[in-house]
Formats: C-alpha cells, sequence, structure tokens
C-alpha cells in the first residue's frame, strides 16, 4: 500500500475578516493550500496583498474567520488560545525582522530559552550543536550588543530550531541586514531545508530572499494569484521573481 505523507501545513478556505458589515475588511479571501514537508516556500506579494495575515494564522499566531488551518494533521484553527500557544512552543519555530534575542544574556542563553517554557530543557551539548549549526560555535559566551546584525539574526534561527519545530516560519527575515549578512542567513536557511528537511514558509518582499526558496507563491487582495517554482541554479531567477511582483504592483 502506498502511502502518502501529509503535508507539514495544509490551508483549506482559510479566511481573515476584519471588522464587521460595511467596514469589514477581507485579508485573506478563502486560502488553500499545502505546504510539503521539506520544502522552503516563499511567501509574497504587494503591502496589503495577505502575505503577513497568511504566516499568521498559519502558524497559529492569529485565528481564521473559517477555514481549517493544519499543522502536523492537527487542526489549529479549532484550538483555544492556551492549546495554540502550547503547540506554538512545542512544534513550530519563529524568526522575526526584529531579532527579539535578550540583551541581558549570552548566545546560549537566548538559544535554550524557549525550552524554559517547555519545561524540557536541553543539554548543553544541544545547545553547542546549535551554535555549531549556525557557525556561531565561538560566540556562545557573547551577548546581542556583541554580535553584528547577522549574528543576531543566527542566534535567533538557532533559538527557533532548538525545539526542532515540525515548520519554521520567518516573516522578513533579513529585512534589518545588510546584503552580506543577508546572503548569509538565506544561504544557512537553505542548507537547513536541503540538509535538515526542515520545512519553512518565509514572507518577504525582497526577489533575492525568494529566489533562496523551492517555490514562490504570490498574493493579491488576499488570494494566491500565482506561483512559481524555482530554479536555483538561474542566474537570472531574482529577475524572473521581480518581474512576477512587478505584474502584481502594476
Amino acid at each position: 500500500m502506498i502511502r502518502h505523507e501529509a503535508p507539514a501545513v495544509r490551508l483549506d478556505d482559510v479566511r481573515k475578516v476584519h471588522g464587521e458589515s460595511h467596514r469589514a475588511v477581507t485579508a485573506l479571501g478563502g486560502v488553500s493550500m499545502d505546504f510539503a514537508r521539506g520544502s522552503f516556500t516563499a511567501i509574497m506579494g504587494p503591502s496589503g496583498s495577505g502575505k503577513s495575515t497568511l504566516l499568521h494564522c498559519a502558524a497559529g499566531l492569529d485565528r481564521p474567520t473559517s477555514g481549517i488551518v493544519m499543522i502536523a494533521g492537527t487542526d489549529i484553527a479549532q484550538l483555544d488560545e492556551k492549546a495554540r500557544t502550547e503547540l506554538r512552543r512545542r512544534r513550530v519555530g519563529f524568526v522575526f525582522q526584529a531579532f527579539n534575542l535578550v540583551d541581558s544574556l549570552t548566545a546560549a542563553q537566548n538559544i535554550e530559552l524557549p525550552t524554559r517554557f517547555t519545561g524540557t530543557r536541553v543539554p548543553a551539548t544541544e545547545v553547542t550543536a546549535a551554535l555549531v549549526a549556525v557557525g556561531l560555535e565561538d560566540r556562545a559566551g557573547h551577548r546581542p550588543a556583541e554580535l553584528s546584525g547577522g549574528q543576531q539574526q543566527r542566534v535567533a534561527l538557532a533559538r527557533a530550531l532548538i525545539t526542532r519545530p515540525d515548520v519554521l516560519f520567518a516573516d522578513e527575515p533579513t529585512g534589518a541586514l545588510d546584503s552580506r549578512s543577508s546572503k548569509d542567513v538565506l544561504s544557512l536557511m537553505h542548507t537547513l531545508v536541503d540538509d535538515h528537511q526542515q520545512t519553512t514558509l518565509m514572507v518577504t518582499h525582497d526577489p533575492l530572499a525568494a529566489s533562496y526558496a523551492d517555490v514562490a507563491i504570490f498574493l493579491e487582495d488576499g488570494l494566491i494569484v500565482d506561483s512559481l517554482e524555482i530554479e536555483r541554479e538561474r542566474p537570472d531567477i531574482a529577475a524572473v521573481i521581480a518581474a512576477r511582483m512587478a505584474g502584481l504592483d502594476g
């Protein structure tokens, strides 16, 4: 018997409406999509297209108005706030544009912080392994002020992965970085997907960032209107993605 592996994330007719009656604004107009395990998806679209709302609903940070959101087989849209918080802590990792590190803690202490909330603190060897994975094994005792922006984001990435989440959600993860640091972080995310099958959904407005993904989906007015399988070896792939974006903006 052939077994078909369930997707890491499934959205089924997900809608998000803010306000009521004539003041209602539809942020998502009925989005359905599966995100395969071990895939890297870039979510793109003009400002106000619904891309961040999609990520927030998919990650359980926001409850959709209607529809089904599945993470690892669990419909998180039906969970109460306490259960959704618990699921996020154990099954989901987050990286944002802001690094959100605790200034008074070292890199190693910031990385292990999520495990304190779950009551499953990891051995020091796993924290060290996480630092090695992001190329910061020699920065374990450094505090955020002693690290560059790119290094801080790599600490944030290691922190997001320390609980071994089913899905990593990244919201403009390179938005606050210079071009070189951006490429370093994106290359690391690419490696985590390719070598460790880390399912990743990334919201970005940057075609170069999207070029590190496997597929880009494009939103407009709360709907998925286009998608693009990304050939990473194509030297002009960022320009191809930019052209798709320009078509939406136009």
